[in-house]
């Protein structure tokens, strides 16, 4: 038996990260979420350039495609290659045939001229009738000129932020910094230290699995009266297994809870790409209902329509070479390694 479904969408994601593994220990072991930050990501995301960008995102847009996922809302940082880097993002993606909605995060961690470089790549990229977002790092890595900076272009071009909120008690005074900022179309990432009372307007997107790896606690997502979605932080676009991990945490937190509440989080996410509610993806099983899902390994994609064009059939991709891209990921990944 089979079923029907619209495309899944992973609603934040860092396709830069698709690289990461395999990637050389840090000189230490990082002991909070601040350290991981330092010693792990802000360290390979300053190694980046466009070349291993664009097998990065390929590569990753492959690998959402075999999981059914035709939309990914990406959060993308390159300091030392970021002129250019989200219209490279986006044709790697359009290539392989998955919709991207892009941003650049900006930062003042890399002082004042890597903030503006990093809110012109955002106006470059929109201004040229790229689809995406603004993008900011996080409130604690910016100072509030650079969120009022951010959020007046994005208003400008009539999108939303896409920022990383409260991921950590590092990011507390967020919700204080950016409530008056904030509208409908932003996408805040995590919150998992939001309090209830957050007045923050936007789609709060729960990162199950990110949160667990990184230890930085349990979202309780559904205590928000802000939309939900679901995202991956950069752990592929297997949006079926993150939808698995979102229940059981929240089973965990709540013995009361079904999986009907994760499966909502999960439909939430074609609100950001409503074309993906056009796409169609054909599973290896049926019924694809939340509880059946929660508890099935191994459901598959077997056909995989995206604008009405088949860009998935029977296990290949039609449009790009899987050998090719792997081939050449592994060699960029080597390339980045070896700067680590």
């Amino acid at each position: 038996m089979t079923a029907v479904t619209p495309g899944m969408v992973c609603a934040h994601h860092h396709l830069y990260s698709t690289l990461a593994r395999g990637m050389p220990a840090p000189p230490r072991t990082p002991r909070n979420f601040p350290e991981i930050l330092e010693l792990v990501w802000w360290r390979l995301d300053a190694a980046l350039d466009l070349e291993m960008i664009r097998w990065s995102a390929m590569l990753g847009a492959l690998e959402a495609l075999e999981q059914g996922t035709t939309a990914i809302v990406d959060h993308h940082e390159s300091p030392n290659a970021i002129e250019g880097s989200l219209s490279v993002i986006a044709d790697a993606c359009a290539e392989v045939g998955v919709r991207v909605v892009c941003a650049y995060g900006v930062t003042d961690r890399h002082g004042p001229d890597g903030a503006r470089r990093g809110l012109e790549e955002n106006r470059r990229f929109l201004a040229e009738g790229g689809r995406g977002l603004v993008g900011v790092h996080a409130a604690f890595t910016c100072d509030d000129a650079t969120l009022d900076e951010a959020a007046a272009l994005a208003d400008e071009f009539g999108v939303g932020v896409h920022v990383h909120v409260c991921e950590d008690r590092v990011d507390v005074d967020a919700p204080e910094r950016l409530r008056h900022l904030t509208t409908d179309a932003w996408v805040l990432a995590h919150g998992v230290h939001l309090p209830d009372d957050h007045g923050l307007r936007g789609t709060i997107v729960h990162n199950p699995r990110s949160n667990l790896n990184n230890a930085v606690g349990y979202a309780r997502p559904a205590r928000f009266d802000n939309p939900v979605a679901l995202g991956s932080d950069g752990i592929g676009a297997a949006m079926l297994e993150e939808f698995a991990y979102a229940y059981f945490c929240h089973r965990a937190d709540d013995v009361t809870a079904g999986p009907d509440a994760a499966w909502s989080w999960l439909e939430t996410g074609r609100s950001l790409v409503p074309e993906a509610a056009e796409d169609r993806v054909t599973w290896s099983y049926a019924p694809m209902d939340p509880w059946h899902v929660a508890f099935t390994p191994g459901i598959r994609p077997l056909r995989v329509e995206v604008g009405g064009e088949v860009v998935w059939d029977d296990g290949h991709p039609t449009r790009v070479d899987p050998d090719e891209i792997r081939a050449k990921a592994a060699e960029q990944a080597r390339r980045l390694h070896a700067r680590l």
